[in-house]
């Protein structure tokens, strides 16, 4: 179980707020969150991964500590062994599309099935900027992937697909994150994002 029970303060359309989250997060199982634009859903999920810290409160994962306000210990990101799909896919550009996930692992039997997971097999050369956005986004999601994360954070990763890939994509990792047993929390505004296999969490406004 991820247990969070944070208080952070964020700026708002309304001026400057406390985001305030208490909830678990049921492990290997797909976790979809959802509220508002601007509400704290992308920093929620910075918070989890280490990348922003929050005023106060304790982050539990899987009863190992990784946040503890009172004590003032944040447990280092490298050691949460987190992925993270950025909504603006952070993709290094003197990096090829292979080189990427060659980041992640040196296992080139892994690294080819996931190529073949994205469809990205004929793209392995290619440079981010010879990508076009649907592309960059599957590119940003594998290589979250290269590391075999026990959490996977996504945020709206799928917003640059059409249905069809949209539908075909999400059928196959959640095949790998059954295989694997990956935790995921999945930022989203769309209600077809996993919809039928996975809890539901809102933040309000």
């Amino acid at each position: 179980m991820i247990e969070v029970d944070i208080t952070k303060r964020i700026k708002t359309y309304r001026g400057w707020e406390d985001l305030r989250v208490k909830t678990q997060f049921e492990m290997g199982k797909i976790t979809r969150i959802t509220g508002p634009s601007g509400v704290g859903k992308t920093t929620l999920l910075k918070i989890i991964a280490g990348l922003i810290t929050p005023e106060a409160g304790t982050i539990k994962f899987n009863g190992d500590t990784w946040f503890d306000g009172e004590k003032k210990f944040s447990k280092k990101i490298q050691d949460r062994k987190v992925g993270f799909v950025f909504q603006d896919y952070a993709l290094f550009p003197n990096m090829t599309v292979e080189a990427h996930l060659a980041y992640g692992t040196k296992d080139q039997t892994y690294i080819n099935e996931l190529l073949h997971l994205g469809e990205m097999e004929n793209f392995r050369q290619h440079l981010p900027h010879q990508l076009s956005g649907g592309q960059q986004q599957r590119l940003a999601i594998l290589r979250a992937l290269s590391t075999k994360p026990v959490l996977l954070l996504m945020d709206e990763s799928f917003s640059a697909l059409d249905k069809e890939l949209k539908g075909k994509l999400m059928a196959k990792l959640h095949d790998l994150f059954l295989v694997q047993g990956t935790t995921v929390l999945v930022v989203t505004h769309h209600d077809e994002v996993f919809d039928s296999s996975s809890a539901l969490f809102s933040l309000e406004d």
